[in-house]
This record gives structure tokens, C-alpha cells and sequence, in this order.
């Protein structure tokens, strides 16, 4: 959920019809071309070194970010990008997360990512701060950090439907991978593989079994939350033979989250979905910007959004981040090989709970893991990773699908 700027945008073109909101959520979350590009997002939840207990404290972690802390912290900040390149953004309970330039080489992607993680660490040190290592705060309740109108709507909006809410929004960390979403006749077969991948990753790279100081009997704690905080914007989208119409049907009859104004808060009238806007439900006609900003506050496994968005992946330790994003990177880089991860995957497509809770211990996941991994090992080599990292991805990847192997043996 990468933090957008809180001021109300300039109008954009006005939107009077839905069939004309859909022709432009097509044309801006589903932007065609060779698949070349990659790109990550790192979340970490942040902690006083000396007692990762105590509450967070935002002066502390403006002091630490200096010239690169976000405004939605210090409005008067210059906000400049990490030296290599990535922006900073945080997360309404303080979480930080840099998002890398995209990049045509994987191996130029990790460079600029792995110098500036270890800016922002060396930062955070400075004043006593570290990165958590999981996807969930280990160690603290959720409390907001940030007072902007979003997210003090956004946890009112939350707040009735139960905890995960606040849980997503403060204490929660994920990792990220943007591809490209390819050529138009690849269109329906990428969104299949991206999407019906999820659990088995969710169980591959599960890093959240501890939330506010308590081991919850989940694997990924996260993609629980996640899941829970308001099926209409959180669920995962269908997985149809048209992503381009689902997609663009399913970000008009969501309903509103907040509704950004000059004045005064920016909560959403209960149910109204952005379709019922346009057909007069509120007293402002929307605009391309209001569906933008719309379209930001889904939260789906998979987000197009120019380019497919993967968010269902816990935030990894240290430099572990690097596995899962060759691994996907790799799946998705020719037509042949995401075709197999259609059908190795289908089967378990829907098991999202079950890969959350259980890990690698729910044995339809498990089994598609074993051969996503074997097609993974398979198409790494094309990517031309530096020897030292595709030495590093293939070794992780090779114990792991050893360790399966030993796991789905008869006893």
C-alpha cells in the first residue's frame, strides 16, 4: 500500500458515464508491450533498538530519514530519493518502504535496492533505529503514526468490519514485485499465472507467525490480515479469460473508501461505489483523478496497475527479499514457462487461507511448489544474474524443493 500524496489533486477529465470510467481504467492499468521491466517495494516495520516494544517514535525516524523522510511525516520535507534511486514512503503505523526504479536487468535491480537498504540502515542506526524482520510487527499492538485525512478515514471505514484494519495498516510489512503486464495476446494467460501463484508463494515465503508480542498459528499472519480487512477491496480477483473487463468492473462496483476534499474529513458515504458517483450519488461529478485515487485504495493479491502489481508476499529478511523476486521474475519471463505455472497452479489457486495458516505444511500447496520450483530453476539461468546472486537464489531454491521432497515421502 504505497503512501500517496494527502492533498486533493487537480480535477483530471470529468467521468459522466461508467462504460467511459472503464474504457480508462483499462487503458491506465493495463499498459501493453514486451515484459521487461521489473521492479520492487520493500516494507519493513521500524523498532527502537534498545526495546523493539517500545511505541514508535516519529521524531526519531524523521531524524533518521532526514532529506529523504516522506511528507506525509513533515509536510516541509524536500523528500528527496535514496541515492540509488529508490523513493521512501511510509505506512500509516511508521512502517517504512522503499520503492525501487523500475529495471530492464534483474541484476542492476539488486544492486540499486541492496545499496540503498543499506543507506536506510545505516540511517536508521544513527538514532537507535532498526528494520523488523517479519511481515508482521512482532512486538507492538497497531497504532497509526501518521494523522493524514486517508488513513484517519481509512481506519474509520475499517474499524466496524473488525481488527485486521488497523492490523494491515500499522503493523504489517510486505514485499512487493511489479512486472510488466506483456502483449495484449499474453494478457489473459500472465494475469492466470501472477494470480494462481499466490498461495503457493504465500506458503514458499511465509515470514509472519508473530503479531503483537503472540504466536498466532498462522504462517503468514499478514495475508490473513490482509484477507480480512474488507473482502470487496482485499479479496483476489477472478481469475478470467478477460482480466481487462473484470478488472475494470470490480474497480467501479467497489465501494469508496475516502473522498478527498479541501476541507473537513474525507470519509466515504457507506456502500457508495465509485460507479454509484458517476450515476449521481454524491454531489461532485468524479473525475480520471478521483478514479485514480480510487483505484489505490484496492488491495488485492494482484493490483494492475500499468503493470501487475504482486502484493501477497510477507516482507523477507535482510537481503532474503532477492529469492522470491528472481523466482517470479523468472516464472513469468517466457510464454511457455508461465503457461506451465498455469497448470501446475490452478489446482491450488483458491487455497489462500490454507497456504496462510499452514506454510509449506498444506500439502496441495507444497506439492505445486515443487514443481513452480523446478520451472523457476529452470528459467533462471535467462535472467543473467550476477554469479554470487544466482548462486545465492539457486542454492535457497534447491534446499527448499529438497526439503519438500523429504516432506512428500510416505512415511
Amino acid at each position: 500500500m504505497t503512501a500517496l500524496r494527502e492533498a486533493a489533486q487537480p480535477d483530471g477529465r470529468r467521468l459522466r458515464a461508467r462504460v467511459e470510467a472503464e474504457a480508462y481504467v483499462a487503458s491506465v492499468c493495463f499498459k501493453h508491450g514486451p515484459p521487461r521491466l521489473t521492479g520492487v517495494e520493500l516494507e519493513w516495520t521500524v523498532h527502537h533498538r534498545d526495546d523493539p516494544r517500545r511505541p514508535l517514535d516519529p521524531d526519531a525516524l524523521a531524524a533518521a530519514l532526514g532529506p529523504h523522510t516522506p511528507r506525509t511525516l513533515r509536510p516541509d520535507s524536500p523528500h528527496l530519493p535514496l541515492p540509488a534511486g529508490s523513493a521512501v514512503t511510509l505506512e500509516p503505523g511508521g512502517q517504512v518502504e522503499i520503492s525501487s526504479q523500475p529495471a530492464a536487468h534483474l541484476g542492476d535491480l539488486i544492486d540499486a535496492v541492496t545499496a540503498d537498504h543499506r543507506t536506510l540502515c545505516l540511517r536508521l542506526d544513527e538514532v537507535g533505529l532498526t528494520l523488523g524482520e517479519r511481515g508482521t510487527d512482532a512486538f507492538r499492538a497497531p497504532i497509526r503514526l501518521l494523522d493524514t485525512p486517508r488513513y484517519a478515514a481509512m481506519e474509520r471505514a475499517f474499524a466496524p468490519i473488525g481488527p485486521d484494519g488497523i492490523t494491515m495498516m500499522c503493523a504489517t510489512a510486505g514485499l512487493q514485485v511489479c512486472i510488466d503486464v506483456g502483449q495484449p495476446g499474453d494478457v489473459a494467460v500472465r494475469w492466470a499465472a501472477v494470480s494462481s501463484l499466490g498461495p503457493v508463494f504465500v506458503a514458499l515465503f511465509a515470514n509472519s507467525p508473530v503479531l503483537s508480542g503472540q504466536v498466532t498459528g498462522w504462517a503468514s499472519t499478514r495475508t490473513r490480515a490482509v484477507l480480512g480487512v474488507d473482502p470487496a477491496r482485499s479479496r483476489p480477483v477472478p481469475i478470467t479469460d478477460d482480466p481487462v473487463g473484470t478488472w475494470a468492473r470490480h474497480v467501479l462496483d467497489t465501494p469508496l473508501l475516502c473522498v478527498r476534499r479541501e476541507e473537513g474529513a474525507w470519509d466515504a458515504p457507506s456502500g457508495v461505489t465509485f460507479a454509484d458517483w458517476i450515476a449521481g450519488a454524491l454531489p461532485t461529478v468524479p473525475t480520471t483523478t478521483d478514479l485514480d485515487y480510487h483505484i489505490s485504495t484496492l488491495f488485492p493479491p494482484v493490483r494492475p496497475h500499468g503493470y501487475f502489481e504482486v502484493r501477497y508476499l510477507d516482507a523477507q529478511h535482510g537481503g532474503d527479499w532477492i529469492t522470491p523476486a528472481a523466482l517470479l521474475a523468472a516464472l513469468m519471463s517466457d510464454r511457455a514457462t508461465v503457461e506451465a505455472v498455469v497448470a501446475a497452479c490452478e489446482p491450488v489457486a483458491d487455497r489462500w487461507l490454507p497456504a496462510a495458516r499452514l506454510g509449506l505444511a498444506d500439502r496441495p500447496s507444497a506439492d505445486a511448489a515443487r514443481t513452480v520450483i523446478d520451472l523457476g530453476l529452470r528459467a533462471l539461468p535467462a535472467l543473467g544474474l550476477p554469479p554470487g546472486a544466482a548462486a545465492a537464489v539457486t542454492a535457497r531454491l534447491t534446499r527448499t524443493a529438497d526439503r519438500l521432497t523429504t516432506l512428500g515421502r510416505p512415511a
